[in-house]
């Protein structure tokens, strides 16, 4: 009915697959089918206690009021003493904007510095997200493809030959969705000298850098010449798991974060104060559940993987970060989107096409592994018994 009284603009705004999936596994469950879910990027443990706490003394201390666009003082100060200490990039309070998740960082900072015809260079397959605001912003979307023989990795030579006059902005994100894959910091390193000093941003995604198996994660703003020319995109939802608190934030040049402030005020006018006070704790509280739920992702990783490439016709590498594996499943020689369509409604087992996160993710599956072993282990003995029948 109201699809003439639309804007042009919403033709281009794209969506995230894993919802649409996750909601039609929910109505199978209704059913009274069995579901093992690996569609949603979610960590499945409850947030650390300490964290809970400290919200509920917030709420009760009367932390349930506006606050300022920008976030609470104190807590742009933990996040920029944080930033400061972990990822070695020397951060003040003026520099961050706290947000209520990660996508807003994405969706202000790509219509705060796109117009039309401006070329942003991005990761395919990546965060579906990334394609959508800079079409929506009416940019031109400018694919980096991360192949699987490069370890998912991004080609810095191809990075190069895509960078013209009117790239405006860079988006890297490691350790990366869905595939898993990481930068290194050679990479890291050769990404810095092609743009230093020319008028490009790199929105760096560094959400799942604590989530990470094997070296240290080095973030580019942290290069020399860098910090001015990088918006660090990061939150709590993946290292914490507060995926439902809504609490990211992004570290910039405060020129840039003044702007981003007003976006925030045209639309969400604040983050909420208590989830604010949980950020705090956070981030100066003890570590060691974050520890705990890493290394339990890493076992579960070394589970799922095994277990993939048991599969006749499966192969996949071992990702060194995030919590997501990316199979090979082009030898059945049908559309990953099917063979995802197939797997749910044939095996209960909700996973996501490749193509949900670009057109280099044909080819594949990405499975969330942030669920339990058993649920994992009766993954892959659903899946082995569908996918044999496939071929």
């Amino acid at each position: 009915m109201f699809e003439h009284l639309l804007a042009k603009r919403m033709s281009r705004l794209g969506t995230e697959t894993a919802f649409e999936v996750f909601a039609k596994a929910k109505r199978l469950e209704a059913e009274g089918r069995d579901i093992v879910h690996l569609e949603i990027g979610e960590p499945d443990f409850d947030t650390p206690t300490n964290i809970r706490q400290a919200a509920a003394r917030a709420i009760e201390s009367g932390y349930t009021h506006y606050t300022p666009a920008a976030g609470l003082i104190q807590a742009r100060e933990a996040i920029a003493s944080y930033i400061t200490r972990h990822k070695n990039v020397p951060t003040a309070a003026d520099n961050v904007v706290i947000v209520p998740g990660g996508k807003p960082i994405m969706f202000y900072v790509i219509l705060a510095l796109i117009e039309e015809g401006d070329e942003v260079l991005y990761p395919n397959p990546s965060f579906p997200i990334y394609e959508s605001c800079i079409n929506f912003a009416g940019g031109t979307p400018v694919p980096m493809p991360l192949l699987e023989k490069n370890h998912f990795r991004l080609d810095i030579d191809d990075m190069a030959s895509k960078i013209t006059e009117r790239t405006k902005l860079i988006i890297i994100n490691s350790p990366a969705n869905p595939t898993g894959g990481v930068l290194t910091p050679d990479d890291i390193r050769r990404i810095a000298d092609l743009v230093r000093g020319k008028n490009i941003i790199v929105m760096s995604d560094e959400i799942y850098d604590r989530i990470i198996y094997e070296g240290e994660p080095l973030s580019i703003a942290s290069l020399p010449d860098m910090k001015d020319q990088t918006v660090i995109l990061d939150g709590f939802s993946k290292t914490y798991a507060m995926t439902g608190w809504r609490l990211g934030y992004g570290v910039m040049h405060p020129s840039l974060a003044e702007r981003i402030t007003k976006m925030m005020v045209n639309s969400n006018s604040c983050t909420a104060a208590f989830t604010q006070m949980a950020g705090i704790e956070a981030l100066n509280g003890p570590q060691d559940e974050v520890d705990r739920m890493v290394a339990e992702f890493k076992a579960r990783r070394d589970l799922i993987v095994a277990g993939l490439n048991s599969i006749p016709g499966v192969s996949c590498l071992l990702p060194k970060g995030a919590f997501y594996a990316f199979p090979n499943v082009s030898s059945f020689g049908k559309p990953a989107k099917e063979i995802a369509e197939y797997l749910l409604v044939n095996a209960g087992v909700a996973v996501l096409g490749g193509t949900a996160f670009g057109s280099y993710g044909e080819g594949y599956l990405r499975l969330s592994y942030a669920t339990s072993r058993d649920n994992l282990q009766k993954a892959v003995e659903k899946m082995d018994k569908a996918l044999r029948a496939l071929r």
